[in-house]
């Protein structure tokens, strides 16, 4: 028997559409299921809505056909896959409206490395030519940017493309690399330690080679469509 396909239908402005992707999430993790969240703000979304007619998010599509209208409580979500056999959590996620818990990290890191930045503007940070000057630099690049960067890519290139991304463990591999490459980075720098820097710029290279093998897949393959 293979797998059923859960669509679930959303939109920014729901407010109950948040619980509702909780719900799905938890049983995906329980029940072998193919489940991803299709938002009416995307030409997906608008096409699925129109070809079953459905005028109101949350909507639950099972098998592309509408299974359900408004949120369901976990045990009635479970009812409407009876035959799904159980399963471990996985190591993807589809992503929907809420961030993950690594995004949620990594975009929080970002705003710290930009105020460990910022803190440097009076202790020649940006505009001499001392030691602070490239940790400074680096704080801001290699972290408050790359963070940030890591924080939406993964969560927002999934959900238009449609397929699922690897999450857990990967993530968190590649947030550990990355932060572990920013501090050594600026501490070879404000030390004058040149193969910490070397250490740290090969850390977070690292960071972003586990990043592009992650998100790599999900550019090359074709976008789910519906029927």
């Amino acid at each position: 028997m293979s797998e059923h396909r859960v669509e679930l239908l959303v939109s920014e402005w729901c407010p109950t559409c948040h619980q509702a992707e909780q719900v799905w999430q938890r049983v995906a993790g329980e029940r072998a299921i193919d489940f991803a969240v299709v938002d009416m703000g995307q030409p997906e979304g608008r096409e699925l809505a129109r070809r079953l007619r459905i005028r109101s998010v949350p909507a639950t599509v099972i098998d592309g056909e509408l299974a359900g209208v408004g949120m369901q409580s976990r045990e009635q979500a479970l009812a409407l896959v009876p035959d799904a056999p159980e399963r471990a959590a996985s190591a993807t996620r589809h992503v929907g409206l809420g961030l993950a818990t690594t995004s949620r990290a990594a975009i929080a890191a970002a705003v710290v490395y930009l105020v460990l930045a910022g803190a440097a503007l009076p202790a020649e940070g940006w505009f001499a030519g001392g030691p602070a000057h490239p940790a400074a630099l680096h704080l801001f690049t290699l972290g408050f940017l790359t963070f940030f960067l890591y924080g939406l890519g993964e969560h927002m290139l999934p959900r238009f493309t449609g397929h699922p991304l690897p999450m857990g463990v990967w993530s968190w591999t590649q947030q550990g690399l990355a932060h572990a490459g920013v501090l050594a980075f600026a501490a070879g720098h404000l030390g004058g330690w040149w193969w910490l820097a070397v250490a740290g710029s090969a850390l977070a290279w690292a960071a972003l080679a586990l990043f592009t093998g992650r998100l790599g897949r999900l550019l090359v393959r074709e976008p789910i469509t519906n029927p």
